[in-house]
């Protein structure tokens, strides 16, 4: 005659299949949410239509006392830079920043510095590290425009790159490289 009871399971047994199960579904959630994350970031990112139009129409405190016109810059491909004088990378990126404006500004390229700060530390940084492009002050509203261009962490430096139509053709949290500026260069 045979035996259909299954044999009982010693508790230290019992803990360690229940130990085991657990690691084994954590690390799967874990796969699960690291495939999603990396999904959604290889995906196509627009904006809202309605978000690329209000983009043209900001206005920024100039360095100067005056107003910046994102208006003025539409129709010409752009490259938006989100920095603050107290975050190393985008004080490291600068200098790159700079001299891709001088070297592509009359391939109608340009530049824009928007500073996720407040003035007066912007304006000290800038009198002692010039550079060759424009500035203007995005201050703590600056987060929340560049969450609504991508950056959804807020994390600094923030770049975008809008095409001629207007359109967001690349982003890039974290400090740019020369490959990146060489790449972004070829696009209109």
């Amino acid at each position: 005659m045979t035996n259909l009871v299954p044999p009982v399971e010693s508790a230290e047994n019992a803990g360690a299949n229940r130990r085991r199960w657990l690691l084994g579904a954590v690390a799967s959630a874990a796969t699960l949410g690291g495939a999603a994350l990396a999904w959604r970031r290889y995906q196509p990112q627009t904006l809202a239509p309605s978000a690329e139009a209000t983009l043209w129409q900001l206005e920024f405190p100039g360095l100067d006392g005056g107003v910046f016109r994102m208006a003025s810059m539409q129709g010409r491909p752009v490259l938006l830079n989100f920095w603050a004088t107290w975050c190393p990378p985008c004080v490291e990126e600068l200098p790159l920043l700079s001299s891709f404006y001088r070297e592509n500004s009359a391939k109608g390229w340009q530049v824009l510095g928007l500073a996720v700060d407040q003035m007066e530390p912007v304006k000290r940084f800038l009198a002692r590290s010039p550079v060759t492009f424009p500035v203007a002050l995005a201050g703590l509203p600056g987060v929340e425009l560049g969450k609504s261009l991508g950056n959804v962490s807020g994390g600094l430096p923030f770049t975008v790159v809008l095409g001629s139509d207007g359109r967001v053709a690349h982003r890039k949290i974290g400090k740019v490289s020369p490959d990146d500026l060489r790449a972004w260069a070829a696009l209109k």
